[in-house]
Order: C-alpha cells, then structure tokens, then sequence
C-alpha cells in the first residue's frame, strides 16, 4: 500500500483577477505536510501557484498532490464532448480551449457556453452582467431530458458538495473544475505522475481530487482567521497520517472519485 512522504494540498480558485496582495479567503493556498511539520502558503494567481507545486514536485519522495476541484463529470459527458470516454480527453479538450493569463483573466464562462452547445446544456451559473445565452445564469435544466446525470456517484456520499454543472455563487465548485483541468491535463503528461483514480497509484506523484469540507468539524474549531488556510493546513496533516484510502469503485474510472470519500471518520482521527 503506498505511502506518501510529502502531502500537498491546493485549494484552487477560479478568480478573473489577481488576489489581493494580502493573504485573503478565496484565493489560492496550498498546504504541504511531512514529516518535519506543515507549512501553508498563499498565491495571488493560478500561474503563480502552478510555479509553486512545480517546485514542490522535484525530489525523489513520493507525493500526494491534491485538489479541491472536479477532475471529471457524470458518466456519458466525456464522451458526448470529445468522443472518447475518458475523462483525460476533457482535460485535454480544455487545455485546448481554456485561455488563462498571468492576471487571472481567462474564457471560463464562453468555453463553458460551447460545451453547453456541443452537449445539450448541463451547465449553468454565470454573472448577470454577462450576455451568453447558452449559459443560463440560474440553474434551468432538465437533466433528465438532456441525458446526463445531475451529480457524479461520489457526490451521493457527500451531499454538500456541489454538482460539477454549477459554475457561479455560492459553493460552486464547477469553475475551478474548468480552469483546473487544463492543469490536471499538463500534470498527466509527466513519467512520473499518476492522476488517481483514472489510473493506479503506482507512481512517485499520485494527484487526486479532495474536499477539503470533508473536516468541516476540526476546521470550524481551528482558530485560524482564514478558513481556506486551515483547510489545507488540516487536510494536508490529516491526509499524511492516516492510511491511504483509494478503493473506489468501477464508476470512477470516467468521473472521478473524492479521495476520503466515506471515511471522513478516518481523516478525522488522524489528527486527533
């Protein structure tokens, strides 16, 4: 069973604009944790960060990198996009579509209207100051009639989560989905990295999909002032510690799959 000498944890944000200079809540953190201690720090831009793990990433040690965004959608969706039923052909169709500048400004909601368009709308959530009529800005449609799941199978485990589709407001995980894709895509192109659970963990870098909500209990007791630091800082201790948890089940090949999915008990005791 493998065993992860360094833990990093990023959670992402999907922002148009630079974050503010001073640490601050949705922006982009990662927390690492090995075995001298945890260490968490703050990135004003997806560029920045993407620079920080790649430094994180050097060394001979094995790693478990982790990320607080969708990594695939509801079975049929890949498929109905790209033509292939894997999700590793989404994340290169957005690598390919996805603009991203050093300032944050990036194409999320026009690339997320085009997918609607070529996939029968699953997607929804945009400002309303934005006129793009194939991205309804409330949440409209039929998933029964369009033909694809609301919700991948790992988010009947976590009903807090959000579904992949939603893409603005509130605990709308679905952006981050979309501009972190194309990352997850640039990641499977190295030898020495495996993305779980679309492959098996048997590199020095194995990336998975987390939900740093799942410790919603130990986060809400930390003293720390910002939730987004504690959360990594949390997840990445908890994580180290405690046994690795990667059974999942056949579905997960195509959606993805929450690691610690159902074994929040687990994750929890690991840092008591």
């Amino acid at each position: 069973m493998p065993h992860f000498d360094r833990v990093i944890i990023a959670d992402w944000s999907a922002s148009g604009t630079r974050s503010p200079a001073r640490p601050s809540p949705d922006a982009i953190w990662i927390g690492v944790t090995d075995a001298s201690g945890t260490t968490t720090t703050y990135h004003r831009s997806r560029a920045l960060a993407e620079a920080a793990l790649s430094i994180l990433l050097t060394g001979q040690d094995r790693v478990f990198l982790g990320f607080d965004f969708p990594m695939a959608y509801p079975v049929g969706f890949a498929a109905r996009l790209t033509g292939e039923p894997r999700a590793q052909a989404v994340w290169r169709w957005l690598a390919d579509h996805i603009t991203d500048a050093p300032d944050n400004r990036n194409n999320r909601f026009d690339v997320a209207a085009a997918m609607n368009r070529a996939t029968g709308g699953p997607f929804w959530g945009r400002p309303a100051t934005l006129d793009l009529p194939d991205l309804p800005a409330t949440k409209t449609a039929d998933y029964t009639a369009i033909g694809l799941p609301e919700r991948r199978h790992v988010e009947t485990l976590i009903p807090r989560a959000q579904p992949v589709w939603k893409l603005y407001t509130t605990g709308a995980a679905g952006s981050q989905g979309l501009m972190g894709q194309p990352l997850i895509h640039r990641l499977s192109q190295r030898a020495d990295t495996a993305i779980w659970p679309f492959e098996p963990p048997t590199k020095r870098i194995t990336v998975a999909e987390v939900y740093p909500s799942i410790l919603s209990a130990a986060v809400t007791a930390d003293p720390a002032p910002i939730k987004d630091e504690a959360q990594v800082r949390l997840l990445s201790r908890a994580i180290f510690r405690a046994a690795p948890l990667l059974q999942t089940p056949a579905i997960a090949r195509e959606e993805g799959w929450i690691y610690g999915a159902g074994n929040a008990a687990a994750l929890l005791a690991a840092l008591a």
